[in-house]
């Protein structure tokens, strides 16, 4: 199976132009977060000297073939004293799979404000986890064997309302070097890997169709990807075939380092999709 550094090992073809073989894989389709970190290493590849990427916001226009080799276009939108813009554009057979625009910031000292990290286990308390389901337990296994994931135990239920909340403990299981760049692409790697299933949670059975249609991700504090990560994802609405989804990363020290967003395509068989339990504010009322 793939390992970070093959994925993220960009081939130069031409000024700014970059590109990548087919990966092993287990999947139909191209992993979204092999897309969107593959996108921000050619993004860095381009940046100017010194600045860190901030935000990345991409959409999913085609489902990628694995088996095909993929292409990376990077357009310098603009550059000045602070920042800099570059979109990338993924191609397969000249058929564009991906799109997304990478902002860059000059480290800048400013006042500093977050979210307060939620109270769960410690990675190494046993006693406060549960096995994750059975199709991404095999997927771990097989898949992304060099992940380490350790799902946070929640209630099912509060106030009688299906959560749509999940955390997990996240890490690379082997040290990696020290570059923050391998770093910040290898947790925009790891943000697509459970966060759609959260939209998913208040249902009574998993759609027969899901994909992600974009991916927006914010990089605000340094942070090591083989250090203990936890990945505290909600989602606050699905329907009209969609699903939202929003995960915040802190690391073990609590510092919250990354904040990203989701929307997905989420399809149920209609005679499932008519017959799901109403769990709209107007019945049972707003949750925080």
């Amino acid at each position: 199976m793939p390992r970070l550094h093959d994925v993220l090992t960009l081939q130069c073809l031409a000024d700014d132009m970059f590109g990548t073989q087919p990966l092993q894989t287990l999947l139909k389709h191209t992993f979204g977060g092999q897309l969107v970190g593959q996108a921000l290493a050619a993004a860095l590849r381009t940046a100017p000297e010194a600045m860190v990427p901030h935000s990345l916001h991409g959409y999913f226009l085609r489902s990628g073939l694995p088996s095909r080799p993929t292409e990376l276009g990077v357009d310098r939108l603009g550059d000045s004293a602070s920042f800099a813009t570059r979109h990338v554009t993924t191609t397969q057979e000249q058929r564009t799979v991906f799109s997304a625009s990478v902002s860059f910031q000059h480290i800048e000292n400013g006042l500093d404000h977050q979210d307060a990290m939620p109270g769960v286990p410690d990675p190494e308390d046993a006693d406060g986890f549960t096995a994750p389901p059975p199709v991404l337990t095999h997927l771990m296994r097989e898949e992304w064997p060099d992940w380490d994931l350790r799902m946070v135990s929640r209630e099912a239920h509060l106030d009688g309302i299906p959560q749509a909340r999940s955390r997990y403990w996240m890490r690379h299981r082997e040290p990696l070097a020290d570059d923050p760049a391998l770093h910040a692409c290898g947790l925009a790697y790891l943000s697509d890997l459970t966060l759609l299933r959260t939209a998913t949670l208040p249902h009574p059975a998993p759609p027969d169709m899901a994909a992600s249609l974009d991916h927006n991700l914010w990089l605000l504090r340094p942070f090591r990807v083989d250090d203990w990560l936890l990945y505290d994802q909600t989602s606050p609405s699905s329907g009209n075939g969609r699903g939202l989804a929003q995960g915040r990363f802190f690391d073990r020290a609590g510092r919250l380092v990354a904040v990203v967003a989701q929307e997905g395509l989420l399809r149920w068989p209609r005679h499932r999709a008519s017959h799901r339990p109403d769990i709209s504010p107007s019945r049972h009322g707003s949750r925080t």
